[in-house]
This record gives C-alpha cells, sequence and structure tokens, in this order.
C-alpha cells in the first residue's frame, strides 16, 4: 500500500511570506488554536510556533521601548489564572521543573483600554514586586491606581511608587463554597456578597476606585487566545509558548486592534501611534 505524500502545503518558518505570516497571526489573536491554526493556513505545527515564539519576542521589546512616558489620569490591576501542562495539583516534580503548574499573568490597564505593562509569572510577592517596578517606569505623572485586594499589592506599589501615587484597593467579599454550588454554577464566576473602597496611599478619588474594566480585559484576553480557554486541551505545554502568545497579544490589542469604546486603538488613543496598525506591521517587527 503507498502512503499519501504530506501536503506541499505545510511551509516553513524561512518559507512563510508576508501575507502568510498575516493569515497566522489573524487566526492566533481571534482565539483560535494551534492546531485549527496549521489546518486553516496551512502552515507546519512547528513553523506556527516558532513565528509565535519570534514575533512575541520582538513584540515584547518594542512595548518594553516605546510604552513609556505615558500620563494616565487611572490604572486599574488585576491577575488572571492559566496553567501550562497541567494544573499544579496533577503535576510531577519533574514536570513542575519545567515550568508545568499554574502560571498568572499580572496586567495593568489605563483609562485608554492601554496595556501598559504585563507580567507572567506566580501570585507571589516577588511577582508583585517586580510587576510594579516596571508599572512605575512607565508612568511620568502622578496617577490614581485601582487593584484587588490581594496582599502582595500593598508592598509593591509603597516599593514602586512611594508617596507618588493615590492607590486604592477594591476588596471584594464572595458568597459560598465551591462545595456549596450547584454542578450548573461550578465553572460561572462565584456571587460577589459586596464590595469595599479602602484608600490606601495619597487621596483617590472614590469615584474613580474600580477594577471593572481591567477584569472586562480578562474576558478579552481568554477570547483572544485559545491558551486561556478553561475546559478545553489548549492550554500551553510549553512556558515559553505561552509568554510569548502573551507578548505578541499585548501589541496587537494595543497598535491593532480598535476599542468599540474609543473607536481607534488604545495606542493612538495614549498617543503613542498616529494611525491604527495593520498586520503587515505588526509582522514587520521581525525585520
Amino acid at each position: 500500500m503507498t502512503m499519501p505524500k504530506r501536503s506541499s502545503k505545510l511551509k516553513s518558518m524561512n518559507q512563510l511570506t508576508t501575507e502568510k505570516r498575516k493569515a497566522v497571526v489573524a487566526q492566533l489573536v481571534e482565539g483560535v488554536s494551534v492546531n485549527a491554526t496549521a489546518r486553516l493556513t496551512g502552515v507546519s505545527k512547528p513553523t506556527i510556533l516558532k513565528l509565535t515564539r519570534d514575533l512575541g519576542e520582538a513584540s515584547a521589546a518594542y512595548h518594553d521601548q516605546h510604552v513609556r512616558a505615558l500620563k494616565p489620569a487611572t490604572i486599574q490591576t488585576d491577575e488572571i489564572w492559566a496553567f501550562v501542562g497541567a494544573k499544579a495539583k496533577n503535576v510531577r516534580p519533574e514536570r513542575e521543573a519545567e515550568g508545568w503548574g499554574d502560571v498568572w499573568t499580572w496586567t495593568a490597564i489605563t483609562d485608554q483600554k492601554l496595556i501598559i505593562a504585563y507580567r507572567v509569572g506566580l501570585r507571589t510577592q516577588e511577582d508583585a514586586n517586580e510587576f510594579m517596578l516596571d508599572l512605575a517606569g512607565r508612568v511620568n505623572n502622578r496617577t490614581q491606581l485601582t487593584s484587588d485586594g490581594h496582599s502582595s499589592y500593598l508592598g509593591a506599589v509603597s516599593n514602586a511608587f512611594g508617596f507618588d501615587v493615590d492607590y486604592a484597593q477594591l476588596v471584594k467579599t464572595y458568597g459560598g463554597t465551591n462545595a456549596e454550588r450547584s454542578s450548573e454554577a461550578k465553572y460561572s464566576p462565584p456571587k460577589i456578597n459586596g464590595s469595599k473602597k479602602v484608600p490606601v496611599i495619597g487621596l483617590p478619588d472614590r469615584d474613580l476606585i474600580s477594577t471593572s474594566h481591567v477584569e472586562r480585559h480578562n474576558l478579552t484576553i481568554r477570547m483572544s487566545m485559545r491558551r486561556f480557554t478553561r475546559l478545553t486541551n489548549a492550554h500551553s505545554k510549553k512556558l515559553e509558548n505561552h509568554t510569548r502568545s502573551i507578548q505578541l497579544f499585548a501589541v496587537w490589542y494595543n497598535y491593532c486592534r480598535v476599542h468599540s469604546t474609543l473607536k481607534t486603538s488604545p495606542a493612538v488613543a495614549s498617543g503613542l501611534a498616529d494611525h491604527v496598525w495593520m498586520l503587515e506591521e505588526l509582522v514587520g517587527l521581525l525585520d
């Protein structure tokens, strides 16, 4: 029996044209999985992963250099959970050393919906410190900052900003435990019993103490990156691939995606660009 030949349409990285790179990126940033992107574009899975890593690295360098010297009126921060390989409770020690387990993405969103800072890591004091130091280095004014009630923020914000910030926490209280909730509601957000606005540093405007925008942005992250979709097998298998995907997403979201409220991209609204980027400009970062 003669085995069928593999399709000649499967392209390697050095054979990809700009149009093919655009096609791959367009799928990835709209929530399509890597395997589905390979089927839709005819590009092999290893090539897609290499493109993601290379373009993610280039995007991180661009973000680090250009998303600076900003003067946002307000900033909201939050952390979004995902996992690499398997959830922490199911990871063997040898896999944990490879980066498997829970992974948290810290994000900071300005009033112009710009991702001003992000960090991939754990939900620890060390990560909070590094995240806040990075954020403080991108701000050129006294801004109002709001986070959730995660205790690591307290020391991290003070260490990074000193007293040159108006900082508050929005502390929410939730009702019931997973054991008490019905099976239909198991994967739904828990019921919020109440919230409390807690000023921490400076004189934050109580009317502006909110995390609504950054929490809504968490949904955009889950919809735009298949790796974050719960209850599927599309999760990241390597920490590097996970990180590079987030780096690519951040520049695409800031520069290419037209925000429905702003009617332009966050980068244009923030004065970082004079036009909404086309995908050619994003993939052009590779050059």
